[in-house]
């Protein structure tokens, strides 16, 4: 019975429309995250590497065993254990990438949201230009000082 009980929840929980939504945006952020590693690869890294007289950040290591290597690759060939900090680095700097992309993207739509909100706002209703009389309840001018209708003295609405 309790398998039952959880089955359901998790049909429920699956039919909802915000799940459906979340495995697009992880399906379309893996995606993205191509594009992010290919800019971040063959734009921004080798400016940077011209900026800073050729390096480049993926052979920046250390080799753990004590040794001198060229390169990664060569250090990886003899077998040694390295500490890739350059390529730590080069996946901050994707993941900054990343995160400013989409900070400016929900910028975006969040500004054009509201921009969408203000233009569907209805104009404020016009001031009134009439009253109830509180004695005869019949409709007089707003700045009616006497009902035309019972005589009664009211007063005028200030505005």
């Amino acid at each position: 019975m309790a398998k039952k009980g959880i089955i359901k929840e998790f049909g429920d929980f699956i039919k909802r429309g915000n799940v459906v939504d979340m495995a697009v945006g992880v399906i379309i952020g893996g995606a993205f995250k191509g594009i992010i590693d290919s800019l971040v690869k063959d734009v921004i890294m080798p400016v940077i590497s011209l900026a800073t007289g050729g390096i480049d950040f993926n052979n920046w290591f250390v080799a753990l065993d004590g040794g001198t290597y060229e390169t990664l690759e060569a250090a990886k060939e003899a077998g040694a254990a390295t500490l890739n900090y350059g390529t730590f680095l080069n996946v901050v700097l994707n993941f900054l990438i990343m995160a400013l992309v989409v900070f400016v993207m929900v910028k975006s739509i969040n500004t054009m949201r509201e921009k969408a909100q203000k233009k569907e706002e209805p104009a404020p209703a016009p001031a009134p230009t009439t009253k109830v009389c509180p004695y005869c309840k019949s409709t007089i001018a707003i700045d009616a000082t006497k009902c035309p209708h019972c005589t009664s003295d009211v007063e005028a609405e200030q505005n």
